[in-house]
């Protein structure tokens, strides 16, 4: 046996073991010499001792290099090159120090004064105390336009038709109702358009300041921010213009409405958790494919089998087609149990309560790999 001192811990493994790689520090016997202490009888490195419990484990299992998620990669690397554990060491090392992001990414600056200054103010919040405010200012307005777009939807708030012309009454009812609600409407237009000249004077100086145009404008936040502000100036051309096809106009309206929900996304861009989230989604999309996947075959297995148990059942749903079963598979293997179709017979329920259990294992499968992904885009 060979005694090996990492400053004050001592390991004990055979020499045999050691042998295994007779070109590394420790399995060159002329190389491990010159670490040699006669007088303790030991040999005494002077490094890492949590890393080289990793570099004893490379011998005893015949090569295997693990790396903890609590190591940094560049102290396993300069352990496995101080013991000169091969190349094939290294290289796997350094494909984990690529795999990694940086810390700190350069931040590209423009080159004019001036504008560095403006996108210091708009892009990096942590750069000033105005830049701050702005920010502040700018995550204000986001929630300020977001709440206006869920309350003009309210019923308060709608133009009611008048039923029966002959009934004054109601006609006095409905028109002071709609007077509000007309006044109401003008200041949410009012609003909104204070909320968009923000969004577009936001966009604009942090386009001009930007010091490049083209991935800027290709920047997912960018294309967020250019989303939340079309919508509005292609609503006032449409509503200046008439259009001749007064259907497909109203339809084109409501799809721009529904693209204004979408400047909730534009949080991201001073909330460093959805950042976070977005990292996370983006490097699991390969096991998310892989869910919606087992989740598609789990729907086609289950309804089908639905089918034939609850066909030709009264008072039933799910034995008039496959297609139609489609829907409470799926909200049964995820478990939301909507309760709108529910099996009447016995092999009916069986058959859900399967589909309810293997929900629930093909949902947990992937969800180890998504949290491990979340706490490493975390940790950096």
């Amino acid at each position: 046996r060979v005694t090996l001192n990492v400053s004050g811990f001592r390991y004990q493994t055979y020499v045999e073991t050691l042998d295994k790689f007779p070109t590394t520090l420790l399995g060159d016997p002329a190389k491990r010499r010159e670490y040699f202490d006669p007088d303790l009888n030991e040999y005494f490195f002077d490094r890492n001792k949590q890393v080289f419990e990793i570099i004893l484990y490379f011998y005893q299992s015949n090569g295997r290099l693990v790396c903890p998620p609590d190591l940094a990669p560049e102290i396993l690397l300069e352990e496995v090159e101080f013991f000169d554990l091969g190349e094939t060491a290294i290289n796997a090392v350094k494909e984990l120090l690529t795999d990694e992001e940086p810390d700190e990414t350069p931040r590209d600056m423009p080159t004019n004064k001036i504008q560095t200054q403006f996108w210091n103010l708009f892009e990096y919040a942590d750069s000033s105390k105005a830049a701050r405010v702005i920010a502040l200012f700018s995550v204000s307005i986001i929630v300020a336009s977001i709440a206006v777009l869920c309350v003009e939807t309210l019923p308060n708030f709608a133009i009611l038709p008048i039923h029966d012309p002959n009934n004054t009454e109601e006609v006095r009812r409905v028109n002071k109702h709609n007077e509000g609600a007309i006044l109401a409407r003008r200041w949410f237009g009012y609003l909104e358009a204070a909320f968009i000249a923000w969004f577009t004077l936001e966009y604009l100086v942090r386009f001009l300041s930007s010091p490049k145009k083209c991935p800027f404008v290709r920047s997912f936040l960018n294309v967020i921010d250019i989303l939340a502000i079309v919508p509005f100036y292609i609503d006032l051309i449409l509503n200046s213009v008439q259009s001749n096809d007064g259907t497909l106009s109203l339809a084109f309206l409501r799809i721009l409405r529904l693209v204004r929900v979408f400047r909730i996304f534009k949080l991201s861009r001073h909330s460093s958790g959805l950042q976070i989230l977005g990292l996370t989604l983006r490097k699991s999309l390969r096991e998310l494919g892989l869910l919606i996947f087992f989740l598609f075959i789990g729907v086609v297995i289950f309804s089908s089998m639905a089918y034939y148990a609850e066909a030709g059942t009264k008072d039933t749903h799910l034995g008039r087609s496959i297609p139609d079963t489609f829907w409470w598979a799926l909200v049964t293997m995820t478990t939301v149990g909507y309760g709108d179709l529910v099996p009447k017979t016995l092999w009916g329920k069986l058959v859900g309560s399967c589909c309810a259990l293997c929900g629930v294992l093909a949902i947990a499968l992937p969800v180890p790999v998504i949290v491990s992904n979340f706490d490493a885009i975390y940790k950096k």
